[in-house]
C-alpha cells in the first residue's frame, strides 16, 4: 500500500507543474493573431515608398552637388594662387613707387645742383674759348696754303695798325665740312690768339670801325663763347 506522505508529494508536484504550464497556454489563447494588411493600409504603404524614393533621389542629389563642389576646390585653388601673385607684383610695385616718389621729391635739388654744374661748365668753356675770335664771310680758298700769314696781312690791312708785338696765334683753320662751303657760305675761321689782348683789340675795332670788307664780300668778328652763353 502506498504510502500517503508519497502520495501528497506526488499530488503537489502535479498541480505544480499545471499551474506554471497554465499561465503559457492561457497566454497562447488569448493572444490576437497578426492580422494582415488590409486594403485601407496599401496607401501608406505607398507613400513609404515613395518618401524612401525621393529620400534616395536626394541621396543621389547630394553626391552630384558634392563632385560639383569637388571641380569648384581646384579652380578656387589657382584662382588663390594667382590672388597671391597678384599680391606679390602689388607690394613690388608700391616698393617701386615708393622709391620712384622719393627721387621725385629729390628733383629740385639735383634740378638746382645741375644747373650749377652746368654754369660752372659753361663759364670754364667760355674761359677756355677767350683767346678765340670767329671770321665771317672770307671767301673760300682765298688763304691758299698759310692760312696764319694771310690771316695776319688781312688784319692789319683791315684795321690799318701796326701790332706791337707783331701778331701770333696759336693756330687757325677753317670750322665746319668743306662739302657744304660754297661762295655765298664760306666756311668760317677761328683763331686762336696767342695774346688774349689782341684778340679783346681786334674784336674792339671791329665793333668801332666801319664793318670789314674783302673784294666786296663783308666780314664778321666775332669773339667765341660757348652755345649757351651765345
Amino acid at each position: 500500500m502506498p504510502n500517503g506522505k508519497s502520495s501528497g508529494k506526488h499530488s503537489r508536484q502535479l498541480l505544480f507543474s499545471e499551474a506554471i504550464a497554465q499561465p503559457k497556454t492561457m497566454a497562447a489563447q488569448t493572444a490576437p493573431p497578426c492580422p494582415a494588411p488590409s486594403p485601407a493600409d496599401l496607401p501608406t504603404l505607398e507613400v513609404t515608398d515613395r518618401i524612401l524614393q525621393e529620400i534616395a533621389a536626394v541621396g543621389r542629389r547630394l553626391e552630384a552637388m558634392d563632385l560639383k563642389i569637388t571641380d569648384l576646390t581646384l579652380p578656387s585653388s589657382s584662382i588663390r594662387c594667382d590672388i597671391a601673385g597678384f599680391q606679390e607684383t602689388a607690394n613690388d610695385l608700391d616698393q617701386r613707387l615708393t622709391a620712384v616718389e622719393g627721387q621725385v621729391a629729390a628733383l629740385p635739388d639735383q634740378e638746382a645742383e645741375l644747373w650749377f654744374l652746368r654754369a660752372k661748365v659753361t663759364n670754364l668753356e667760355d674761359r677756355s674759348h677767350r683767346d678765340n675770335v670767329r671770321f665771317f664771310g672770307i671767301l673760300e680758298h682765298k688763304e691758299e696754303s698759310d692760312i696764319k700769314t694771310f690771316l695776319k696781312t688781312l688784319l692789319s690791312d683791315l684795321t690799318g695798325m701796326e701790332f706791337s708785338p707783331p701778331l701770333e696765334f696759336q693756330r687757325v683753320q677753317r670750322i665746319g665740312p668743306l662739302h657744304r662751303a660754297t661762295s655765298d657760305k664760306p666756311r668760317p675761321i677761328i683763331a686762336c690768339f696767342l695774346r688774349h689782348e689782341q684778340a679783346c683789340q681786334i674784336i674792339s675795332v671791329a665793333k668801332t670801325q666801319s664793318p670789314f670788307s674783302l673784294e666786296g664780300h663783308g666780314i664778321r668778328v666775332a669773339a667765341e663763347f660757348s652755345r649757351l652763353t651765345n
